[in-house]
């Protein structure tokens, strides 16, 4: 598990843990960065990477020699089942407290989040603000995340590289999955591999990252990871009137969908558009029993508000679509069968919107690879 946090004042990135209170037979240390942007510092972040770990197991920690607060965290099982909460474009209203609120009621084992965090938008200040909004729940379980285009942070000629903040903030173990950039990964959890890929930045065929999409979905073995799942920012398949035709959709799924169906993946998440929306099975626009089932969660809480206009009549690869704030949670309950549920801030937390139990394609006999 990696522990992330920041300081005003330089101080020794050391965490000292174990599974009991007040009780910490372990200790490890990490590094510590800050990063420039414009006329804004960061404060000292640090990052300590511990264990090994025992899988679903609670351990107590303090972060730093002189910290007085003791955190816990929660280790995710080595096996099936798992529980996943799943939910885009969170940023800082009150409806992404709601949405926050929901989520810490569902008893889940990691949180996945497909891009577009704090909503900063250069506004430095804001990512503080953002960590410290999601500090109670992103210390108890582990958050993994991918970028969107709120991260790009890019200003011509004052500031020219993109991705500064949250590559110093949010960093992910993509090293040990082959990737040579922080914004595309993998990684295994249970039975389950995800990938985590990057809607902005270089994705055609020649690029660094299809070619490390191309040879971690090669390496996938189905018989320890029987599903796996694929989160992007821009939904490659959108019925939606907001965020039509953009590169990052249509140039991204054209280039990758051929590896993604080949891989039999089995769901592919987005953010992005600010409304859910479940697709069927489907690969090259038509429905296919043997692609993932796309769907968007683009709808945590950010402050541009819902998309609300869908297109008309509604096609028939879409089956359920609706503009509300939310969450979903992917239970994966053994190598065959997941269950999806979809839930609106506006209802009681056991009430969904929408559900279905998923298949996996490895245990498809017309599906084998």
């Amino acid at each position: 598990m990696r522990l992330s946090w920041i300081t005003e004042n330089s101080s020794p990135a050391t965490v000292k843990y174990g599974t009991s209170p007040g009780v910490y037979d372990n200790s490890a240390n990490g590094t510590t960065s800050s990063y420039h942007y414009v006329l804004y510092k960061s404060g000292e972040i640090h990052d300590v990477v511990v264990g090994p770990l025992k899988p679903n197991t609670v351990y107590y920690y303090r972060c730093g020699p002189d910290s007085a607060q003791e955190r816990s965290f929660k280790t995710p099982p080595a096996q099936l089942p798992i529980k996943f909460a799943i939910v885009g474009d969170l940023g800082q209203t009150g409806w992404t407290n709601s949405t926050l609120q929901h989520v810490a009621k569902s008893n889940y084992d990691m949180l996945l989040l497909p891009g577009d965090l704090s909503y900063a938008d250069l506004d430095q200040p804001l990512w503080d603000s953002f960590g410290r909004m999601v500090e109670p729940l992103a210390s108890q379980r582990p958050w993994m995340v991918t970028q969107g285009n709120h991260e790009i942070e890019k200003l011509p000629i004052i500031h020219s590289t993109k991705f500064t903040s949250y590559n110093a903030r949010w960093r992910m173990p993509f090293e040990e999955s082959g990737s040579n950039s922080n914004l595309y990964y993998s990684f295994d959890a249970a039975g389950v591999h995800v990938v985590m890929l990057g809607s902005y930045t270089d994705f055609d065929q020649n690029s660094d990252q299809y070619k490390w999409l191309e040879a971690d979905l090669n390496k996938v073995d189905r018989g320890k990871t029987p599903w796996i799942v694929v989160l992007i920012h821009a939904p490659w398949y959108n019925t939606n009137t907001a965020h039509q035709g953009e590169v990052e959709s249509e140039g991204m799924r054209k280039a990758m969908e051929g590896l993604i169906h080949r891989a039999r993946v089995d769901v592919v998440f987005a953010g992005h558009v600010h409304a859910y929306e479940r697709f069927t099975r489907v690969s090259n626009g038509k429905p296919d029993n043997c692609g993932p089932v796309h769907i968007t969660i683009g709808d945590g809480g950010n402050r541009e508000g819902l998309a609300s206009r869908f297109m008309n009549p509604q096609p028939a690869i879409s089956v359920f679509r609706e503009a509300s704030f939310g969450h979903g949670q992917l239970e994966v309950v053994n190598a065959t069968h997941a269950q999806w549920t979809w839930h609106r801030n506006d209802d009681d937390k056991p009430i969904a919107s929408d559900s279905i139990w998923l298949r996996s394609l490895t245990s498809d006999p017309t599906c084998k690879l």
